[in-house]
């Protein structure tokens, strides 16, 4: 189920499914796998913002890599403005990248260190034949000024600035190509709290000018409530709660999703607010249990969860969530 939206979906994802296979023995037979991603649906409409949180190994990176196809899904349908993503032969996929751009979580392990800031703009505009040799140096001058970076550090390289703003480049060469998509992995995780707040409002200020439309992935829920439009929350591979971002911050369903936002820091200890403290550990995703993959860890199980995995279903405007609990029918009432 994707989240309501009057706007055109520019990216639609449809049960993508990534299993990474575990090969033992000297001929390398399939003893298993590691279902990383299980089954992912959700849809962005065209110039807003989804953010995919979750804990670390809930898939949320592999998705993101999956719908540029720098990692080949399992199974699943992946739909840009139309275009059968995965369906696509390597020549149609190359010239269907320049639409399509990734902002990785490191910027400083993500910029070759042996080029300048010049080189690496230029590299990109080159390699889609964007801007003939004697107009690149104007169009790298114009693609720094954008993302906030002085004209006269062209020629310098990464190692001589700081993490904000080799991250500014690495958005930078995230534009060059005009992409109409930019799957952002953590981009903020590395920085300051300072300089993450001006990374967002650049990366907030660059999508109301270009029109930019954003699968955000993140952790930090107080980053992901401040840039997004929607919020899927993934837990093993899967999305367990997605709505419009004020629905699920505000009146949370699932316990997981409770879980997490019970976790973000408040400025005033003495609010009030209940921490949830979430018992075991996650399962491994090799051997992922029955059911509803959260219920060895959730306080309010029933017995249909140990054996029956819920489905998306709606349980307001905007808002859909995979609980026995709570997607039951007369469980609506409940949210807030």
């Amino acid at each position: 189920m994707n989240p309501p939206a009057t706007n055109h979906a520019l990216l639609t994802v449809t049960d993508l499914v990534k299993h990474f296979p575990i090969r033992k023995g000297v001929f390398s037979r399939v003893s298993g796998a590691v279902r990383a991603v299980d089954g992912v649906s959700f849809s962005i409409p065209k110039g807003k913002t989804l953010s995919l949180v979750g804990e670390s190994g809930s898939g949320k990176t592999t998705t993101g890599k999956m719908i540029l196809r720098l990692i080949e899904p399992t199974s699943g349908a992946i739909r840009f403005d139309g275009i059968d993503v995965a369906a696509l032969p390597k020549p149609e996929l190359r010239a269907l990248r320049r639409r399509m751009q990734f902002i990785f979580q490191d910027p400083y392990g993500s910029l070759n260190p042996r080029m300048t800031v010049y080189a690496v703009l230029a590299e990109a505009l080159a390699a889609h034949n964007l801007a003939p040799r004697g107009k690149r140096r104007a169009r790298v001058l114009e693609l720094m000024d954008l993302v906030g970076l002085p004209p006269e550090s062209a020629d310098r390289y990464p190692n001589e600035f700081s993490g904000g703003q080799r991250q500014r480049i690495g958005i930078a060469r995230a534009l060059a190509v005009e992409p109409d998509l930019i799957v952002a992995d953590e981009p903020v995780s590395a920085l300051d709290v300072s300089i993450q707040a001006q990374i967002l409002n650049l990366m907030e200020d660059l999508q109301d000018r270009l029109g930019l439309t954003y699968l955000f992935i993140g952790h930090d829920l107080s980053v992901v409530q401040h840039i997004s439009d929607y919020v899927a929350v993934m837990y093993l591979g899967r999305i367990v709660e997605m709505g419009s971002a004020e629905t699920v911050f505000q009146h949370p369903v699932h316990p997981y999703t409770k879980a997490l936002l019970s976790a973000v820091p408040v400025p005033d200890p003495r609010g009030g607010k209940q921490r949830i403290i979430l018992t075991g550990d996650v399962p491994s995703p090799i051997n992922p249990p029955s059911g509803c993959f959260f219920h060895p860890r959730c306080p309010d199980r029933q017995n249909a969860c140990t054996s029956t995995a819920q489905s998306l279903v709606e349980v307001g405007s905007e808002h859909c969530v995979a609980c026995h609990v709570h997607a039951a029918p007369g469980s609506i009432s409940s949210i807030g």
